[in-house]
């Protein structure tokens, strides 16, 4: 009998056209998490990410930016944020062409697993929104309900290829028949782990190395509303399934890096 394959893909500008944690900054702000010169910064950054891509120094940046930003927030508000203004979020920023590429992957009996480098706490309900099987995003550290300011988990370059590599060991995912999707040179360690990459949306150093790789080149540029290409789902058990996946797999690899003492 044949493996199971899977489709792997990132989430910011791939499936979405925003940074999809900085696209709630608006809601953050309303509901008192952020003042207005961090709503600013935060604009900003969204700016500086939409056209200018997101290399490492870029990347290394935001994640302070945002870890800084977020200690002390209850968690429980921020989830509460999220669940409460995601369809007005996300629903007018999603690609179409993600849309019908990730049905495509679904009617071939493939798994749909994202994997971003966003908070968990806005990966998984989106990826309950495009009916995803498994989510892996960074996590970060909770105290008292309350975020540290500390990455527990962070779903960044290579250490996406370590998570795609371990979810395969554990669902037997056949990676030389796979496939993965992503726009950031960040993410050429992701692309190189399956049979079948593509540099969507790429950006400069991305669609060199595609260029030069041969890898197949999209683009999307069709932002739609998602309810207008699928029916939104009924409160079901699948966010929590996806919860329970993304930390078994966060967890182990997050033992498997500080054996190796990897900084997460």
């Amino acid at each position: 009998m044949s493996r199971p394959t899977a489709a792997f893909f990132d989430l910011d500008k791939t499936i979405i056209a925003k940074s999809s944690t900085l696209a709630f900054s608006k809601e953050f702000q309303a509901g008192g998490l952020i003042n207005r010169r961090a709503m600013l910064r935060s604009t900003y950054a969204q700016f500086v990410y939409l056209v200018g891509g997101a290399d490492h120094d870029q990347m290394e940046k935001m994640r302070q930016f945002m870890s800084t930003l977020c200690a002390g927030w209850d968690v429980a508000t921020v989830r509460e944020i999220v669940a409460d203004t995601l369809h007005n979020i996300v629903d007018p920023i999603v690609y179409d062409e993600a849309v019908s590429l990730i049905e495509e992957h679904q009617l071939a009996g493939r798994d749909v697993v994202i994997v971003s480098t966003s908070g968990s706490e806005v990966v998984e309900p989106i990826g309950q929104l495009l009916g995803a099987d498994r989510v892996v995003a960074t996590r970060m550290e909770i105290v008292d309900g309350k975020y540290s300011g500390e990455i527990e988990y962070y779903a960044y370059a290579e250490e996406k290829a370590r998570a795609i590599e371990e979810l395969a060991r554990v669902a037997d995912y056949d990676l030389a028949n796979s496939y993965a999707y992503s726009d950031s040179v960040t993410d050429v360690h992701m692309l190189e782990t399956v049979g079948h990459p593509y540099a969507v949306n790429p950006d400069k150093d991305l669609r060199r190395i595609a260029t030069e790789r041969g890898w197949p080149i999209l683009l999307f540029d069709k932002p739609v509303e998602l309810r207008s290409r699928v029916t939104m789902p009924p409160a079901r058990p699948t966010l929590a399934a996806l919860a329970v996946g993304g930390a078994v797999v966060g967890s182990v690899l997050w033992s498997n890096a500080r054996k190796r003492r990897f900084d997460a």
